[in-house]
């Protein structure tokens, strides 16, 4: 199966249905089934916005497990256009970076799945179940 590693808050706020779009320096050529690993790690750089503290306040952190399943459908190149629109959903751009020359990885159909423990890797890795 194939998966994405995404640092906490953020793997658990797409598990959770509150970000449908993951914001990368990168674009994918990849389209289909994804499935999320939540990271070790933390987005420190967003630890002192307030907006995403009151969503994760009573939130579960999933450090190290695969926890849902998405369909990966779009991947756009974020132009200042791009970024107008997002502005208007209020959510979605308060959990991203938008930013000029990034990419905006587009999820659909997300389901929560039994958390598999497994090491992350960096970009869309393969995860073969045993």
């Amino acid at each position: 199966m194939k998966v994405l590693s995404i640092k906490e808050p953020f793997a658990s706020l797409i598990m959770n249905g509150y970000k449908l779009i993951e914001t990368r320096s990168f674009k994918t050529n990849y389209r289909g089934e994804l499935y999320i690993h939540a990271s070790k790690g933390f987005a420190k750089e967003f630890i002192n916005n307030d907006y995403i503290k009151d969503l994760i306040n009573e939130m579960k952190m999933n450090h190290g497990y695969i926890i849902c399943k998405v369909n990966l459908v779009n991947c756009v190149y974020m132009d200042e256009e791009f970024i107008m629109k997002i502005k208007k959903d209020n959510n979605e751009y308060n959990l991203g970076l938008y930013e000029e020359g990034r990419y905006a990885w587009i999820f659909e159909d997300v389901k929560p799945i039994t958390p598999i423990f497994a090491k992350g890797k960096l970009n869309i890795w393969n995860y073969d179940i045993k």
